[in-house]
């Protein structure tokens, strides 16, 4: 079994970062997908060894990736910020990616909105956001062989 902590959106929110590592030292990954991806390097400074980055729509400096297809056990998960596959709209262009790559998880970020439904057979994530100006929240994703089930945390209550 494998967990991963998924965040997007944190916006320089430093003190909300830190409330999840606890959480993020347990992980076995974790996952920024973008705005800002500075904060993502925060990170990355405190776990080098599972942290991977994506560039969003409002990165100036890209530290990370535009798209990633990472594999956990046997789940292949594809992540990106979003802004590129009209997710405002629809999972549509997001999930036929995530099909081509041959991955059963997409992950996005960029409307500040969780999400966790499925897309035909794409299980479609969006953490939310950890920004200090809108409600947060983040996503813990845990994969067991060819299994993945999401769950979006609330992360309002510690008034972050």
């Amino acid at each position: 079994m494998k967990t991963i902590v998924v965040i997007s959106d944190t916006h320089g929110n430093r003190r909300g970062i830190e409330s999840l590592f606890p959480v993020m030292e347990e992980s076995d990954m974790i996952i920024h997908l973008g705005d800002t991806s500075q904060d993502g390097g925060f990170i990355r400074e405190k776990f080098p060894d599972k942290t991977y980055l994506l560039n969003g729509n409002c990165d100036l400096y890209k530290l990370g990736e535009d798209e990633l297809v990472l594999e956990a056990e046997k789940v292949k998960i594809f992540a990106c910020h979003g802004h590129r596959y009209s997710v405002k709209s629809t999972y549509g262009k997001l999930a036929a990616r995530a099909r081509e790559l041959g991955c059963s998880v997409a992950l996005y970020g960029h409307t500040h909105r969780a999400v966790e439904e499925t897309c035909g057979d794409i299980l479609v994530v969006n953490p939310g956001t950890m920004s200090r100006y809108s409600h947060k929240s983040y996503c813990y994703l845990i994969i067991n062989g060819d299994k993945a089930v999401a769950k979006i945390v609330d992360a309002d209550e510690r008034n972050l």
